[in-house]
């Protein structure tokens, strides 16, 4: 397991005080490892699971030609360029049987969508087509090709061949596809247990009566949100009050729980509270200052699990907070393990940007999905957005489709990064990248849209 001075030593200008968005991206790529453990599961239990394995079809699909619509079916060496064609109907195939009558040269058979294609036959005129008198069918000339209508034997999928592969997440087209093979049960990664708490004495659980200076959590929810729908198992530890004591036992229990863990609050660079002093005495981490807005301050590492073996090779990095010069000692041991830890900052927006931005990429990694790089719309700022170049911007934007068909963005107002309410009325963040200067009413930029994120 790598240690963080070693991961930082890999990448080229690594600066804890200011990184960019893409170099923090890179780091946790490198921090992260996928779980390994795997297990059966039935279809119906599938949806948003990780496959293990690659799904090889065991048949073909279709397994024979068959009929796209509902029509006649005829051999389409008959059909003549700017000639009608008139047929005699032999019978009716339906779905779910092969037709065993006797058909030759001039002769139909009526079919129904899905019905096996009889025998010299490879082309289906629809029923709307033509014209019936008693058994005599009329095609009107140049109203369809030799071969149209017809889905062939293996289509979709030859027997042997992937249908998934590894790595995929199974959305429903997916179980879909599994189903149709006849495979009751696939072999999914077990799921990642990532458990989360919010810090500080300021914080207030619900049902806790108001008192001055204090204010509800709101992280632990929105956080909760965000892994729910991500289909982790949610390790939910409450708020923890910023005493060394309670702080140590949280961590603990968590590292021993879960694979990854999730704070907000108490990371920002220069505070003294002991969140920050627990994280640096109970693992290997970095406290970071990203350069974008919101969410600069940021602490990534591993807890070590109390009866976990040490990391190997750590070392404290030169003008770094990383932790122990030695993280883990005395507290070696077989069979533990250590948690991946995402310190995020307090305020409520700037903890959703940088779950969506760092964490959410990191922990798809770890449930073994195959990577991806995020799809950004692109859409006509509706507004002059001022931006400096030399930090990541992300504005909460609303994307809504001009007349013209274009799409068009717009903020939605105040940025700041306590202002909950602007995330409700977004459909997605205006990334503005790292070298990018002031944007003018029109030009493009870049949108990460919500849906299927949140």
């Amino acid at each position: 397991m790598k240690s963080i001075a070693q991961i930082a030593a890999a990448l080229q200008g690594y600066d804890p005080q200011a990184l960019s968005a893409a170099q923090v991206s890179d780091f946790l790529s490198l921090l992260v490892e996928p779980v390994t453990e795997t297990e059966t599961v039935g279809i119906f239990d599938a949806l948003g699971r990780v496959l293990a394995q690659d799904v090889v079809s065991p048949i073909s699909v279709p397994p024979h030609d068959n009929s796209a619509m509902d029509g006649f079916a005829f051999d389409g060496r008959q059909l003549r360029a700017g000639q009608p064609l008139a047929l005699r109907c032999r019978g009716t195939a339906f779905a779910g049987q092969a037709w065993t009558g006797e058909a030759g040269n001039g002769d139909c058979v009526k079919i129904m969508t899905g019905a096996i294609m009889p025998a010299s036959m490879d082309t289906v005129v629809p029923v709307e087509f033509v014209q019936v008198d008693g058994e005599q069918v009329s095609i009107p000339a140049d109203v369809l090709r030799q071969g149209d209508n017809r889905r062939l034997l293996g289509e979709d999928l030859m027997a042997g061949q992937p249908a998934l592969g590894r790595g995929q997440t199974l959305g429903p087209a997916a179980l879909g596809l599994v189903a149709s093979l006849g495979l009751p049960t696939v072999s999914v990664f077990r799921r990642l247990k990532v458990a989360y708490f919010s810090t500080g004495d300021e914080i207030l659980s619900l049902g806790e009566t108001p008192r001055e200076g204090a204010v509800y959590d709101s992280n632990r929810y929105t956080v909760f949100g965000l892994l729910t729908k991500l289909g982790v198992e949610v390790i939910d530890m409450g708020v923890v009050k910023d005493e060394p004591a309670a702080l140590e036992a949280a961590f603990r229990q968590a590292a021993e729980q879960a694979d990854a863990i999730i704070t907000s609050g108490g990371v920002s660079m220069g505070e003294a509270d002991h969140t920050k002093a627990m994280m640096k005495q109970l693992g290997d981490v970095a406290f970071w200052r990203i350069a974008m807005r919101p969410g600069r301050p940021m602490a990534v590492g591993k807890i070590v699990h109390p009866h976990a073996p040490p990391l190997l090779g750590s070392m404290p990095l030169e003008g770094a907070e990383t932790g122990l010069g030695r993280p883990g000692a005395g507290l070696a041991g077989q069979g533990g393990k250590n948690a991946v830890l995402f310190g995020l900052p307090g305020n409520p927006v700037a903890v959703m940007v940088t779950f969506l931005a760092f964490v959410r990429p990191a922990l798809l990694q770890m449930m073994g999905a195959a990577a991806s790089e995020p799809v950004l719309l692109q859409a006509r700022s509706g507004e002059a957005l001022r931006k400096k170049p030399g930090r990541t911007e992300y504005q909460r934007g609303i994307v809504t489709r001009q007349a013209d068909g274009t799409l068009s963005v717009r903020t939605t107002g105040n940025q700041g990064s306590g202002v909950l309410r602007s995330m409700v009325e977004a459909n997605g963040l205006i990334v503005l990248h790292h070298e990018q200067g002031n944007v003018a009413v029109g030009d493009l930029v870049d949108v990460m849209m919500f849906d299927g994120a949140i």
